[in-house]
Order: C-alpha cells, then sequence, then structure tokens
C-alpha cells in the first residue's frame, strides 16, 4: 500500500451459488469494508476460472505464458497481487473448501514457480498480506471448518501474510445464513469494517513481549 491510496481488500466467493449463504458473509463483509472507506471489490470464482491448474510446463506459450484462456491471470494480476487484504467465501464441501477455492490457490503455481519469467516478483507481491476467512455450512459442531481454517493459517504462514480472522455461519437453506444465531452477517460486516485494523499476535518462544 502506498500514502497515496486506500487500502484494498478483494473479497473473493468461491461458491457455485451467487445467492447462497456464502455469497450473503461476502457481501456482508463487504458492506462494513465500505463503511470503513476501504476500497473493496468483490469478485465470483465462476467468473475468473473455467478449468483447473495444469502442467505448466506443457501449457505456457513462447513468452511463458499461461495458456488458459480464462479471466484468472487478468483477476490474479490486476485485483490481488494489487490488494492488500483477501477475504475468501467459501461453503463447507465434505468437510474442506471448495473447489473453486481451492482451484484458486492451485492456479498460483503456475505464476510462482520458477519457469515463470517474473516468478521472483510474484513472490514478492504475494506477501505480507492480510487474510481471511468466510464460511458457511448446513452443520454447526465447532470444528466443521477446521481444516479450513488450517489451510488458510498455513497459506498465510508460507507468504509471510496475516490470518485475521474467520466467521462461520450456519445455514441448511439458501439465505439461512441470516438468521444464524450467532449473527454471522453481523460478524461478518465487522470483519470487513476492522479488516486493517484488527490486531494480529502470532507468537513464538523467542518473541519480544
Amino acid at each position: 500500500m502506498t500514502a497515496d491510496r486506500p487500502r484494498r481488500l478483494v473479497i473473493l466467493v468461491a461458491s457455485p451459488r451467487r445467492n447462497g449463504n456464502s455469497a450473503a458473509l461476502a457481501e456482508a463483509a463487504l458492506r462494513g469494508a465500505r463503511a470503513a472507506r476501504l476500497e473493496a471489490s468483490l469478485h465470483f470464482a465462476d467468473d475468473l476460472m473455467q478449468g483447473f491448474l495444469r502442467d505448466c510446463r506443457q501449457c505456457r506459450d513462447e513468452h511463458g505464458r499461461c495458456r488458459i484462456d480464462d479471466g484468472y491471470a487478468e483477476f490474479f494480476f490486476e485485483h490481488f497481487l494489487d490488494a492488500d487484504g483477501l477475504a475468501l467465501a467459501t461453503p463447507v464441501y465434505w468437510y474442506g473448501m471448495s473447489a473453486q477455492a481451492k482451484a484458486f490457490f492451485d492456479r498460483m503455481f503456475c505464476f510462482v514457480a520458477r519457469s515463470y519469467p517474473d516468478s521472483q516478483e510474484v513472490r514478492t507481491r504475494m506477501q505480507g498480506k492480510r487474510v481471511a476467512l468466510l464460511t458457511a455450512s448446513e452443520e454447526m459442531y465447532p470444528t466443521i471448518a477446521l481444516s479450513l481454517v488450517n489451510q488458510m493459517q498455513e497459506y498465510a504462514r508460507y507468504t509471510h501474510s496475516q490470518f485475521v480472522g474467520t466467521v462461520f455461519g450456519q445455514g441448511d437453506q439458501r439465505g439461512a445464513v441470516a438468521g444464524d444465531p450467532q449473527g454471522a452477517l453481523q460478524a461478518a460486516e465487522a470483519l470487513g469494517r476492522q479488516f486493517f485494523e484488527r490486531p494480529h499476535a502470532d507468537y513464538r518462544i523467542d518473541s519480544v513481549r
């Protein structure tokens, strides 16, 4: 982030449902972010990706660029890399994230692999972001989204980023998250509003306290 622009938050909905509970959480986070005057944008993974990661050695052009002809590369370079934060919204599918969410991370490999000409620049620009998770499920026991939280936390660790929070919403049909007894939509809106203000602490044994 530079001093002459507001901090940028990208919210990615990795669900096949445009009016589902994950999208509702994402829209709530967007409202909160805009209320805080952040530069926030909401995107749907299905608009950006039409395929999974392929063998990069087989699908690069003569300039080393990925040949997969969809909107992923444009989003990755023009939105994600230029953002200061990412909020990922995904349903819990089979006790993990959706295929769209996983493909979003998998497709990054095409640009961080050493075979990509500008991979070092990409790696540098990927680091130091704030990341958060918004997730919804019809089940509501406490560890339902634990594997998703762990994966996001490991991604943050690997990229020297900060995992600043998660919101879990319960709903067994579209829109039901609005009635979540823990107030998931309000929590998502608060997360968006406080995205760059929430304290983050990740202590090691030798951390200065």
